[in-house]
């Protein structure tokens, strides 16, 4: 059969069967390169649960070396100063470490005149900074600076494996943790791991010191019935022991214990 134009039947059956061929060809190339996107996307990530928490940054100093008046030594944030024989003997009197230097926060200041809410209400980025040992900030807030007289407090970021070195204080002192983390102590001749929330009594004049066993920052609240920040730095460190090791190690591998035990 001949169509008009000369087409015949077997041509015109012909282009229909190209015409489909080519939308096949057509329809599967746009499937193989669907095929194809989707293959090369990269899968999204999946959370490892095993990873540690990102550390808020380390505090800052806010006194340096070169603010040091003359006959001053200023280190860590510091003020440093030299250990006569009468406090050595002093401290004989209540352990067998030496002490290497005592710490105080630098500077001068003016105390506040009480007068203005300013005065009565601080906030922590207020506070003078302090760097006592690796992995170990305090934000202190010395009395004597803020018109208190009869209260210092400290606030802590003690890095995982942070710790202040060995030392004492006149007075007594406690600490406070309200997070569930544990912390490894050296107090005396006795060293033992606390878990949060909890509340540390340290006598006047005992050798301590302490851990962070978490794998978080803590932030302890140190108090202390003085409205000044002192404290003597003795020549020995407890957590390097074989027995602190052991107890650090044993405290990370039990499991958390419900609050209130």
């Amino acid at each position: 059969m001949t169509f008009p134009g000369g087409r015949s039947l077997e041509d015109t059956e012909g282009n229909a069967v190209m015409v489909h061929r080519s939308l096949a060809i057509v329809g599967a190339l746009g499937l193989a390169l669907n095929l194809l996107g989707c293959a090369s996307a990269p899968p999204p990530p999946v959370a490892d649960a095993g990873a540690k928490p990102a550390l808020a940054p380390e505090p800052v100093v806010n006194h340096t070396p070169a603010d040091a008046r003359p006959g001053e030594k200023i280190e860590h944030g510091e003020l440093i100063l030299a250990v006569g024989e009468t406090k050595q003997a002093l401290h004989a009197q209540h352990h067998p470490h030496k002490v290497l230097e005592t710490r105080k926060v630098p500077g001068t200041f003016q105390p506040p005149a009480m007068t203005e809410v300013k005065d009565f209400a601080l906030s922590k980025s207020d506070l003078d900074v302090i760097h006592p040992g690796p992995g170990e900030y305090v934000h202190v807030m010395e009395g004597q600076r803020h018109g208190y007289n009869n209260l210092t407090i400290g606030i802590t970021y003690t890095a995982p494996g942070g710790a202040p070195p060995m030392h004492t204080h006149m007075g007594e002192e406690s600490h406070v943790l309200l997070e569930g983390q544990k912390v490894l102590y050296a107090l005396g001749e006795k060293m033992f791991v606390m878990e949060g929330p909890y509340i540390v009594n340290i006598p006047p004049m005992v050798p301590h010191s302490f851990q962070n066993l978490d794998d978080d920052v803590a932030e302890l609240v140190v108090i202390f019935p003085t409205n000044v920040w002192e404290y003597d730095v003795l020549d020995y460190f407890p957590f390097a022991t074989p027995e602190a090791k052991a107890l650090a190690e044993e405290a990370k591998q039990a499991k958390p214990q419900p609050e209130g035990k």
